[in-house]
């Protein structure tokens, strides 16, 4: 029993050390895009004018970049996207009033992207900095679902931004042409969603009795199944980082990431999405397996906050 149980440790660490080297792509769309440049410095007329205004990028002005979140990997979202933008006209021949460089450079970045779903539930925050061009972020860390995470990010410019001052009233921002980009973020999580495994393989089990699934007792079609899980991130209502504090039992505490089940590569809603009562980083997440699902070996993967785990395998009848 020890080295079967063992053995199936050291392949579910395979596995997961496997998943851990490959980034997970993340593809964030923001729309009304405006960069108000610094160039007031009376602070009695700041954001008083209600039209459009111009700027023009200049040595030692700050800036803030203020944009929309409209959609995660090509799905509704909601957000902000803020940014403290120090744009120096680095040039390597510069022109009176650029800083010389070797190269020609626009400066430094200190973004963060706050990501709710469309209901409004919070899902995380991302914070990075980076100098454009050539354009890449350094990810430098997150908050909620994205807690722990490192990497970098890239932008495409699909729509070039607005370009204001900060004389203009920035509550009309979305009444004015503002830009639109599409953030690339190639991410490392610290944790990711990942099946329990026991000695009898990964811990999914019947919904009717708990027993769990193996070759000798499998799934059907349309079975409502349990499965203990680790590194799904915060819980409502406190949103408390993982493995900070106990999950509770009355009442129970919700994941607050959006959490999906594939299974052979179908995209299935979470019925249950908890913290398993007095864990702290260990969570219960129920789902139906498919009417139409084949017979046979079934891959099952948890994605939380488009974060996708290591997949494991049951037997489906």
């Amino acid at each position: 029993m020890k080295t079967k149980c063992l053995l199936a440790a050291l392949v579910a660490n395979s596995i997961l050390a496997q998943v851990q080297e490959q980034p997970v792509v993340l593809t964030i769309d923001v729309e009304n895009h405006v960069l108000y440049r610094g160039t007031v410095f009376d602070a009695t007329q700041l954001a008083k004018e209600p039209g459009p205004t111009t700027s023009v990028n200049q040595a030692f002005v700050e800036a803030v970049s203020v944009a929309d979140i409209v959609a995660v990997n090509g799905k509704p979202a909601k957000g902000l996207w803020s940014t403290t933008v120090y744009a120096m006209p680095y040039r390597a021949a510069p022109q009176p009033g650029q800083p010389i460089a070797d190269f020609d450079l626009g400066g430094t970045l200190y973004c963060t992207f706050h990501v709710y779903l469309p209901d409004g539930t919070y899902v995380g925050t991302l914070s990075d900095t980076g100098a454009t061009p050539p354009g890449g972020h350094v990810v430098m860390g997150g908050l909620g679902g994205f807690s722990g995470v490192v990497g970098e990010h890239r932008l495409v410019v699909r729509v070039p931004n607005g370009q204001a001052s900060t004389a203009e009233d920035p509550a009309n921002r979305r009444n004015r042409a503002g830009g639109k980009i599409q953030a690339i973020f190639y991410l490392y999580p610290k944790f990711r969603p990942t099946v329990q495994m026991t000695s009898a393989g990964p811990a999914v089990f019947h919904g009717a009795d708990f027993s769990p699934v193996t070759a000798g007792n499998p799934a059907s079609r349309g079975e409502v199944l349990i499965v203990r899980a680790t590194g799904l991130g915060p819980v409502k209502p406190d949103l408390m980082p993982r493995g900070s504090v106990r999950f509770s039992a009355d009442p129970l505490q919700e994941v607050n990431s959006p959490v999906e089940v594939t299974i052979n590569e179908k995209a299935v809603p979470a019925i249950t999405k908890i913290g398993w009562p007095g864990e702290t980083d260990v969570y219960r997440v129920d789902f139906q397996v498919p009417s139409d699902a084949a017979s046979g070996a079934a891959t099952i993967q948890l994605t939380a906050a488009w974060i996708p785990g290591p997949a494991v395998t049951i037997p489906i009848k």
